[in-house]
């Protein structure tokens, strides 16, 4: 009988892993030919990911700010001294964090699917090609966990996603662009992130507007690149939580567990540092024995006291988004072109975006000026 059998080669997967097998014995079930596939990522990471990942993935670009267009065409522009962000390549990075996984003593079975599971006396493993047992089931297949469906979970939103590489050298390479507005990207923004000789254009929707296919088009057209396309990815990202993450024996992480930042739908970060309070808890339960909900909790309290504020404002940043019209948008653009806010924006960390309202609330004058939008955005 296995310690752990993990359900999905992906990064919070693999890096739950390759904690675990230092001193377990660890499956890995990939229903994919390979780790990394499909891609669903844009790519954008912070150096903090890059250390939570337990690997070094290849820098293609380092960005240092962002450039935001309005529904009404104005553009404001967001820059630091310092990098803010690394643009790599998802797939190699995911490869990369499998590899580490298997040279810490995990092993991966790939092209198995996960179907179910039982906890009596253990756990029953049921595959499409077999059944394995083992003590503890860790659920990090992705946007559509089974095993997180299996615990009774439903996210409060999914978002749709698709992307594309362009053939196209963006002039400033230091800066991605953001556009917001309803014929962009209603209910979220779209982005186009320079990766040298080549650009990754995509964007996300709400799931009330329908496939983001024909905004996507209309993105490509507007920026020249309709004829350019040399890739294309489309997925699905869960935003707001789900009800548990623990059960007796079974534990959820990342995209599986809701671990996913709402203001920009990126899952790193939190799904990556939820990996290591995982293996710190599961390391302790099994040298235990004791593998109870009770006892698999300090997980859900960890990540909790780790991110969980920050993915609790996101959501509520994500609900005024949803209240905003064109129109608001165009006034919040020209409240942030505000000298004092700016200053603010500045310094907005990509991994907890939402540490800006604290910053606001800290100039009385700033955010004097943005309430007619907040009052409009909440009632």
């Amino acid at each position: 009988m296995r310690d752990v059998v993990v359900v999905g080669g992906g990064p919070a997967g693999s890096r739950a892993a390759a904690l675990l097998a230092r001193g377990h014995d660890v499956l890995v079930l990939e229903e994919h030919g390979e780790s990394g596939v499909p891609v669903q990522c844009a790519g954008l990471v912070t150096d903090d990911v890059v250390k939570l990942s337990g690997v070094d993935p290849d820098i293609i670009t380092t960005l240092f700010g962002a450039e935001v267009v309005f529904p009404d065409g104005s553009a404001l522009t967001v820059r630091s001294k310092v990098p803010k962000a690394r643009t790599i390549d998802r797939r190699q990075m995911d490869s990369r964090m499998a590899d580490a996984a298997m040279a810490a003593g995990a092993e991966y079975s790939y092209r198995e699917r996960y179907v179910s599971h039982s906890t009596q006396g253990g756990v029953r493993v049921r595959t499409d090609i077999g059944e394995h047992g083992c003590r503890l089931l860790v659920g990090a297949d992705g946007h559509t966990s089974a095993v997180s469906r299996s615990l009774g979970n439903t996210p409060r939103e999914y978002i749709r996603g698709m992307q594309a590489d362009v053939a196209m050298r963006m002039e400033d390479q230091e800066l991605f662009r953001v556009r917001l507005g309803s014929e962009n990207a209603p209910g979220f923004f779209t982005w186009e992130i320079p990766c040298g000789d080549y650009t990754r254009v995509g964007l996300c929707t709400s799931w009330s507007a329908g496939p983001p296919v024909d905004h996507l088009r209309r993105l490509l057209r507007r920026i020249g690149a309709e004829d350019r396309v040399i890739a294309m990815h489309s997925g699905k990202i869960p935003l707001g939580g789900i009800g548990r993450t623990v059960s007796d024996r079974c534990m959820l992480v990342g995209d599986a567990a809701c671990q996913v930042k709402p203001v920009s739908g990126g899952g790193l970060y939190p799904g990556l540092t939820a990996a290591g309070i995982l293996a710190d808890v599961v390391d302790a339960a099994l040298r235990e024995d004791d593998l109870s909900e009770r006892r698999l909790s300090r997980y859900a309290k960890g990540c909790d006291h780790a991110f969980g504020k920050e993915l609790s404002r996101g959501y509520m940043l994500r609900r005024m988004l949803l209240r905003m019209d064109d129109g608001d948008l165009d006034a919040a653009g020209a409240y942030a072109s505000r000298e004092d806010v700016r200053s603010i924006l500045d310094g907005i960390e990509i991994d907890r975006p939402s540490d800006v309202i604290g910053s606001l609330v800290r100039h009385p004058r700033a955010a004097l000026a943005a309430l007619p939008i907040l009052m409009r955005c909440i009632f």
